[in-house]
């Protein structure tokens, strides 16, 4: 036998006995897999967003553009002391919003006039996003942007013109500031606007032929590769889970979409009252307990958490938002701080070799993982735990470089000499699509990872893991058991809550526009509503004496139809029925998206009656109010 014939026979034998005794040959991905960006990005779970500009000093959401710049004057802003706040909690980075739909731009731009430098803030040389940014370098916290895509303020808007401000905008946050770890693009399209003094409604159509966001991506690629995209019409590396109350609309969650892996991001304020801060908001803060349900919600159903924390107009995050952001986040950290689990003994039904070996799902690392042989079409695998143990969460992950499989899993515990299930495997067609499907719940997709709290806690020395649908050959990386640690609510603390009273509705009269459906918006009942058939439309309140009346609140339909939401508002008072003043007129924004209850505040005045007004509605003829509060005293 010639020399090269035997070297080459050797080499086969060698490899041949590596791959037989020692498995080392894996399986091949399957479907669309995640960028090396995309997993990172998955592993940092959930990070902070931050509202802060011209809205913080005009009680809005959405600005209309008209705002002037001189409003922006934090007294006491302190980027260092938010990151640290947010690092603390045990955040992995921030998305701070440089430019809202006001077009308001909270960085020294060349691409507007409507920017920082307009601002007394520092004498016009101040610069929030490098103030965030410089933070985030300081306490190795990931720092990224939120740029809208329309922009009120614009007079170019919807025209060609704007396209050259927008790439501008885009080229100076990604070239400035360092390492941006995600570009956020939000998915509003146009509407009513100043628009440099036109004061008109302009629709762009398709947002994707508008933008060119294909040119948008290109650009971003080039200047920062590793930065993940938010949005852009379906064409970025993330899209929205659906839902701005924090939780991931749909489980299964699949990440594949349209032959590509899309990941999936759930985002959400921490105070009720919305992203931006509002004066009285201190008393509207989610509990940590809400926020857990929110994380489990999201995170534990495959997708990342996005949680707003708004400055106020000193610059300073509210106290009360704080206080449950550290409790929620010691909350996290007691779930996460013991694994049950490491460490046990693991059977599998079948293994593809040592290196793929039931062992892994329980060694504390991420990259090695468990598969079964092909063959194995519902693979199990049983832990054996050092002694009997009590949990109440079970987590598991994918190898998901390797693509999403599982379509189902069943958990059981083996509890007084019998195995008894505690997860049920989902069946097809199955869906979890409501925030409260968070205690119990079936096992359908795992993906990056799924946590699932069980009905009751269960003790036990035995669990067993079985994947019951995959689409290929499963590949395990993670079984986890965990604990939930007791709710612990915050101390309760100093909140510039200063909303008045609502005012008592007993013998109250009411007329106007469906006026026997009026009382249905005073009744304290969510689920009725005041609904007229028409819009514009209006009802006035006798509430047969005067009071000092300071706002109001309305709450939009939440029956989960957006038919007849009012969009804009006014609002007047008259002491005798007859002789009416306006108080307050605009607009309430985002309902589709968040139908949060509004508060408006305004001047103090004497009145006997209120009159609402629904001027603009969104979705259909007509209009409607869920709740309505007046505040006074």
């Amino acid at each position: 036998m010639k020399w090269e014939n035997m070297l080459k026979w050797l080499l086969l034998v060698v490899v041949c006995v590596g791959t037989t005794a020692w498995g080392n040959k894996g399986p091949r991905p399957y479907g669309p897999v995640p960028t090396e960006q995309q997993v990172r990005w998955l592993r940092m779970e959930w990070y902070a967003f931050v509202h802060f500009g011209l809205n913080t000093y005009t009680d809005r959401e959405w600005g209309y553009g008209d705002e002037d710049a001189k409003l922006f004057n934090p007294s006491d802003f302190d980027a260092e002391a938010i990151v640290k706040t947010f690092k603390e909690a045990g955040m992995r980075g921030m998305i701070y919003t440089a430019k809202h739909h006001d077009g308001f731009c909270t960085w020294p731009t060349k691409s507007t006039k409507h920017n920082i430098t307009q601002s007394p803030w520092k004498g016009g040389k101040g610069d929030v996003v490098r103030e965030f940014a410089d933070a985030c370098k300081k306490h190795d916290f990931a720092f990224g942007t939120y740029l809208s895509p329309w922009d009120r303020n614009c007079a170019e808007y919807g025209r060609p013109g704007y396209l050259r401000v927008y790439y501008k905008q885009i080229e100076e946050l990604l070239t400035q500031y360092g390492p941006i770890f995600e570009i956020w693009f939000d998915g509003a399209m146009g509407g009513d606007g100043y628009y440099g003094g036109a004061r008109e409604g302009r629709n762009i159509g398709s947002a994707d032929n508008y933008y060119n966001y294909a040119r948008v991506v290109r650009q971003i690629r080039s200047l920062q590769p590793d930065c993940i995209i938010w949005g852009a019409a379906g064409r970025g590396d993330a899209t929205w889970a659906g839902s701005e109350k924090g939780f991931a609309r749909h489980y299964p969650l699949w990440n594949v979409r349209n032959h590509q892996w899309i990941c999936l991001e759930a985002d959400t304020p921490i105070n009720h009252r919305g992203w931006f801060w509002h004066p009285g908001q201190g008393g509207h803060v989610k509990t940590p307990e809400h926020l857990m349900q929110v994380y489990l919600s999201s995170v534990g159903r495959g997708a990342n958490l996005i949680l707003n924390l708004a400055p106020n107009r000193d610059g300073r995050l509210d106290p009360a938002d704080v206080a449950s952001l550290q409790a929620f986040g010691k909350m996290r950290r007691e779930l996460l701080a013991q694994d049950y689990a490491r460490g046990a003994k693991a059977r599998a039904s079948s293994t593809r070799g040592r290196k793929f070996g039931a062992s892994r799902l329980t060694d504390g690392k991420i990259e090695s993982y468990w598969c079964p042989k092909d063959s194995d079409d519902t693979p199990t695998v049983e832990l054996e735990l050092e002694k009997p143990t009590t949990f109440d969460v079970v987590r598991l992950r994918e190898q998901i470089r390797l693509g999403q499989r599982v379509e189902a899993f069943q958990v059981e515990a083996m509890v007084n000499g019998e195995w008894k299930t505690i997860i049920h495997p989902g069946q097809p067609g199955e869906k979890e699509d409501k925030f409260d499907g968070v205690r119990g719940g079936k096992g359908h997709t795992i993906g990056n990872q799924v946590l699932r709290w069980l009905a009751e806690p269960v003790t036990t020395d035995r669990v067993r893991l079985t994947i019951t649908r995959s689409k290929a050959t499963p590949c395990i990386s993670e079984f986890s058991l965990l604990c939930m640690p007791g709710v612990t609510q915050p101390e309760p603390v100093a909140s510039e809550d200063t909303a008045a009273g609502t005012l008592p509705v007993e013998g109250w009269s009411y007329s106007g526009f469906a006026a026997e459906k009026a009382p249905l918006a005073f009744d304290g009942r969510e689920d009725t509503m005041w609904e007229a058939g028409k819009c514009p439309a209006h009802f006035v309140v006798d509430m047969k004496k005067e009071h000092t009346l300071s706002g109001f609140a309305y709450l939009p339909r939440q029956d989960g139809s957006t038919r007849g939401m009012t969009s804009r508002y006014r609002v007047e008072l008259s002491t005798d029925g007859s002789n009416w003043t306006k108080v307050s007129e605009g607009e309430f924004g985002n309902l589709r998206a968040n139908p949060v209850e509004q508060i408006i505040s305004f001047p103090e005045q004497k009145a006997r009656y209120f009159r609402f007004f629904s001027t603009a509605a969104l979705d259909g003829d007509g209009s409607s109010a869920a709740e309505i509060k007046i505040y006074g005293k």
